[in-house]
């Protein structure tokens, strides 16, 4: 028995391997689009899973092949060589799957070049050197370049999706591109339907996008022309601010496959005459082995191997052809280029519209026979992370709760296990939609997306809330993380007075409670990304000003022990909670759970009595309000 499964191995090793590196390189292409809806965790770590193995088990069935004596028996098994470079590749709609890997994108340069050697010395050994027959060789040089080529691209896209790459590229507006947009985007009439006018319009602002990503400056003065344009463009979208919502989250969207997939690489002359080269040369290589009469001599088995390797090859790039084709960012490239007869054969035709149209049912058909499970394409989830500091904190009394929470800690998932049990997912309300676009709109944002005023002073009524308007006047000039934890907490502690939750039929009380809904989701919205993605934040993130803030607040939870209890009745079950959120997904946006809790903890800090002077070592936030 257990001479069985190692001599299986030793046998097909290889076979296995090929096999294994492409099902992954299915599962990448197929699961890629996930991260754009609101999927459960378990898919996300499938697509992780297979990220991560995807580069090891290619990487190493070349190793394996360039070491092995197998294509002694097995000669053809060094075809496959070529077919592995082109895995490491990658489909297009994932090159990396965190920002760190486009900042190593100069050790996928070195390991691209181990690999091309590794391969290329395959295929002298194995096929050169073997005197393999004149028509496979041919075969193999065109899938060689085909994986050459791929796999560079991938590399070059990791480049492109660096943050200084992005700094660079934006220094010129497009201008020619923004004078065709001009003309071309004067109504809706040219689409069927309304979202793909406005995808238009987001790219024609997207280089807006890509500044504000790298706090770029445009320099008004010599770019006139093309400023007055966009603020044309963005005045026309401000009269309707569903619309200029959608053209937000479309801008997302856009930068999403600049920094994630290959889509800075794929629309450029190269990019394109890459995926027309690419089908036409795999198709050719299998016309060639087909006829080649060398499968004749050579084990069914392997040969069933290289026209899937080759059938799943050709498969996988018609249908980046195609994607690319019929992507809203072909739009944008034949908007700037400089082949005019492209433009006119392209866009005057129609021909490019029709093309799109078809791509945009092929795909509304896939994803109704999916689902909707293998991801929505440009549209954005419409949920935001939920994350709140007086119910983590207040939560802890529970013994379960701090058993679970230390056991986490001793493995060191200790953050994990926070950000997974006490966060959720929340709708974004309308109110919160209108209101930031009137921010916009109103220009009360600076250039890195703080307001320019006083922050959170003037909601404030100091008839109102004397105490915190007194503890709160001079947050305007601390740190902007610091700032978060304040207004987060002072949030809580104002939505926790009785005229703030008022319940009722009237249009009036409705219209209150929908506000108090949407000031919570914001302030629960903030301190997700602090505790979760502080560097998304501007500023330097300060993990010990939270820690902090927590120890404190532990103080306070402990010494009303049982009032806290009794106002939270029974504890919450986290690890069944958990268990919903990894394979269902469960998005808790209906009821925030631990709302009693939040409150009574609220109502006791309001009772205790503000400091004259702050204690300029302790955090503020901390201090008695």
């Amino acid at each position: 028995m257990a001479g069985g499964p190692l001599k299986l191995w030793n046998a097909w090793a290889t076979q296995i391997l090929v096999l294994l590196s492409l099902t992954l390189q299915v599962v990448l292409l197929l699961l890629a689009g996930i991260r754009r809806s609101e999927s459960s965790a378990l898919p996300r770590f499938f697509l992780w899973l297979a990220y991560l193995l995807a580069d090891s088990t290619a990487i190493y069935a070349l190793g394996h092949l360039s070491l092995s004596s197998v294509t002694r028996d097995h000669k053809l098994v060094a075809f496959w060589a070529p077919f592995l470079l082109l895995h490491l590749g990658g489909p297009d709609n994932i090159t990396a799957y965190a920002l760190q890997d486009n900042q190593l994108w100069l050790r996928h340069l070195q390991i691209l070049v181990v690999q091309v050697l590794g391969a290329g010395y395959v295929l002298y050994k194995r096929i050169i050197v073997g005197g393999q027959k004149t028509i496979l060789l041919l075969a193999t040089v065109l899938m060689f370049v085909v994986g050459l080529v791929k796999y560079f691209e991938r590399t070059w896209a990791l480049k492109r999706g660096n943050f200084s790459s992005i700094r660079n590229s934006v220094k010129e507006l497009p201008g020619k591109q923004l004078r065709w947009y001009r003309g071309y985007l004067q109504s809706e009439d040219h689409y069927n339907s309304n979202d793909e006018f406005l995808l238009q319009r987001a790219h024609s602002l997207f280089h807006i996008c890509k500044r504000g990503i790298v706090d770029s400056v445009i320099n008004v003065d010599t770019e006139k022309f093309e400023t007055e344009t966009t603020k044309k463009i963005i005045n026309n979208l401000k009269e309707t601010p569903e619309k200029m919502w959608k053209v937000l989250e479309m801008e997302l969207s856009l930068m999403y496959e600049i920094l994630y997939t290959k889509a800075a690489v794929i629309h450029t002359c190269i990019g394109y005459c890459i995926r027309a080269f690419s089908p036409v040369a795999i198709a050719a290589s299998l016309l060639l082995f087909h006829f080649s009469g060398s499968k004749d001599l050579q084990n069914g088995v392997d040969v069933t191997v290289t026209y899937v390797l080759l059938g799943g090859a050709l498969v996988m790039e018609t249908t980046s052809l195609l994607s690319t084709l019929g992507s809203s960012w072909t739009l944008s490239f034949l908007c700037g280029t400089r082949w005019r007869w492209l433009q006119h054969a392209a866009l005057c035709s129609g021909r490019w519209h029709r093309l799109r149209r078809a791509v945009l049912n092929l795909r509304r058909i896939v994803t109704n026979m999916t689902g909707g499970f293998l991801g929505r394409l440009r549209s954005w989830p419409n949920t935001i992370g939920q994350f709140n500091l007086l119910y983590f904190r207040a939560a802890q009394i529970h013994k379960s709760n701090r058993r679970f929470g230390r056991l986490a800690k001793k493995l060191g998932f200790e953050d994990c296990w926070d950000s997974t049990c006490y966060s959720w997912k929340f709708n974004i309300p309308e109110i919160v939609k209108e209101r930031a676009v009137k921010m916009v709109s109103k220009d009360d944002l600076n250039t890195m997306g703080l307001l320019r005023d006083k922050w959170g002073m003037l909601v404030l009524n100091e008839k109102k809330y004397p105490k915190l308007v007194e503890g709160l006047k001079d947050l305007q000039t601390v740190d902007f993380h610091e700032t978060i934890i304040t207004w987060h907490i002072a949030t809580d502690l104002i939505l926790s007075r009785g005229e703030c939750n008022m319940s009722g039929d009237n249009g009036e009380n409705k219209r209150r409670v929908e506000y108090v809904r949407s000031i919570r989701a914001i302030s629960n919205y903030l301190m997700f990304l602090l505790v979760t993605q502080p560097d998304m934040l501007p500023g330097l993130p300060q993990n010990w000003l939270y820690q902090r803030t927590c120890e404190n607040l532990d103080e306070k939870c402990n010494e009303h022990h049982q009032q806290l209890i009794s106002s939270g009745g029974k504890a919450n079950n986290l690890v069944f909670r958990v268990l919903v959120k990894l394979l269902l997904g469960h998005n808790n946006s209906s009821k925030f759970a631990g709302l009693q809790q939040t409150e009574a903890l609220a109502k006791l800090l309001l009772q205790m009595d503000v400091p004259k002077k702050f204690d300029p070592s302790v955090p503020r936030l901390i201090q008695p309000m």
